[in-house]
């Protein structure tokens, strides 16, 4: 395994040439946080936003959702309706392949055993142009897409000069709606118009049963975004329920790793030195762990826990390089030469962190396997926001299940915690 996650220049959103260009080491949060793509590729920043949860957007990269090339992949409708460009490398050189051409089948692409995503590009959208992303799952957050659509209109005045839709889950791959695009293009965008263009969408997908829906379902719901999301583009309201400062668990920080200068290689159990709750430490024998069971076995830190080891439950959440991830799904590896704080970290002399206590006194707390992960999840936030709102404590814990369901007092104790601060 060769992690390129602390490679220098991989992480950059950059504008040159009138094309947006996205490095491989960009991650979901990264791209909901660029102003640039928040003005020019709304439907990618919705996209982004709507994958997990805060903790996996800040390892999640774009480039890692292309290349598992699942048809659910929330971020490929979106990439493609923009026009994107992969630039793909080797040794033996660089390639450029279109996004629409890189996928042949379910989790199967043209990328080499010997090439990597280096480059994902797009073209600056005109000033005309008009975007929306829609996703639809079992629940609210860390849900697979049933059926998502990330659509791009360019108008001449009220007429639709050029109209890409792509659905994904429809079909084996990211699919484009073509024969909704030609009703659409020509035409000014009416809801006569959109109706027609939401009968057509049948003739483009070809839905399958799953566990988590039907086909006909699958139709239903294609029918049912595809007017939501059109609907959205005529009323002007692409934008609706974005929070304009998405939470990010990133505290202070800005989301990104520190480069790692000097490669390192890491035979079999080989120990992994790192800072650990702000103090020098060795992970014996650790690299072929989890960062979790690296905590709990070879540092003796059992507060972190595992609820699922897949990156649903957030109950293994720590702070690494001051960044909030789920351990399970960290490579004990990447912790070389890292800082990481759990929940064993937070208190200070003897002090319990404000959260800590806001939580005992709001008697947050009933079996208490989740409340680590859930104590680090909103004391990042409290680092980034120190007078978070009822709506910003739930979105900083989507990535965090209670099996008690105790979210109310949870809630409570996290808002208080500004309050008493204030």
């Amino acid at each position: 395994i060769i992690d390129i996650s602390r490679v220098e220049g991989l992480d950059e959103i950059r504008l040159e040439e009138n094309r947006i260009h996205i490095g491989p080491l960009v991650t979901h949060n990264r791209a909901v946080a660029s102003r640039l793509l928040q003005e020019h590729a709304w439907p990618l920043v919705r996209a982004c936003w709507e994958i997990g949860a805060p903790q996996i957007r800040n390892r999640g990269t774009i480039a890692g959702n292309i290349a598992t090339a699942s048809p659910a992949n929330d971020t490929i409708p979106a990439l493609m309706v923009l026009g994107a460009e992969l630039t793909l490398a080797s040794v033996r050189g660089l390639r450029t392949v279109a996004l629409r051409d890189f996928f042949q089948g379910v989790r199967k692409t043209v990328l080499a055993a010997d090439e990597m995503i280096t480059d994902i590009s797009f073209p600056l959208p005109s000033a005309t142009t008009r975007g929306v992303f829609i996703k639809v799952g079992l629940r609210r957050a860390q849900a697979i897409s049933l059926v998502n659509l990330a659509a791009v209109l360019d108008f001449d005045g009220e007429i639709v000069r050029d109209a890409r839709l792509a659905f994904g889950s429809v079909a084996p791959t990211v699919v484009r709606a073509t024969s909704a695009e030609a009703v659409l293009v020509g035409e000014s965008l009416t809801p006569r118009r959109i109706e027609r263009a939401a009968e057509a969408v049948q003739e483009d997908i070809s839905p399958i049963d799953d566990v988590r829906g039907s086909a006909a379902y699958r139709r239903h719901l294609a029918d049912v975004i595809t007017r939501r999301a059109l609907g959205q583009v005529l009323a002007g309201c692409e934008r609706a329920h974005w929070p304009g400062r998405p939470v990010m668990l990133w505290g202070r920080g800005n989301g990104r790793f520190a480069p790692l200068r000097r490669t390192r290689r890491l035979v079999g159990d080989a120990d992994i030195p790192c800072t650990l709750n702000g103090r020098p430490a060795v992970l014996p024998r650790a690299a072929n762990l989890s960062l979790l069971d690296a905590l709990r076995e070879a540092a003796h830190l059992p507060g972190t826990k595992e609820g699922c080891a897949e990156g649903e439950c957030g109950a293994c959440t720590v702070w690494l390089d001051g960044v909030a991830v789920m351990s399970c799904l960290v490579p004990a590896a990447r912790a070389y030469g890292s800082e990481v704080v759990t929940i064993e970290g937070l208190a200070r002399e003897g002090e319990l962190h404000p959260v800590q206590e806001a939580f005992a006194r709001a008697g947050a707390v009933q079996c208490g396997f989740c409340t680590p992960g859930l104590i680090m999840s909103a004391a990042k936030l409290w680092e980034e926001r120190p007078q978070p709102t009822w709506a910003e404590a739930a979105e900083a814990i989507t990535g965090n299940l209670c099996r008690c369901t105790g979210y109310v007092k949870i809630l409570d104790a996290i808002v208080a915690t500004g309050s008493d601060q204030q």
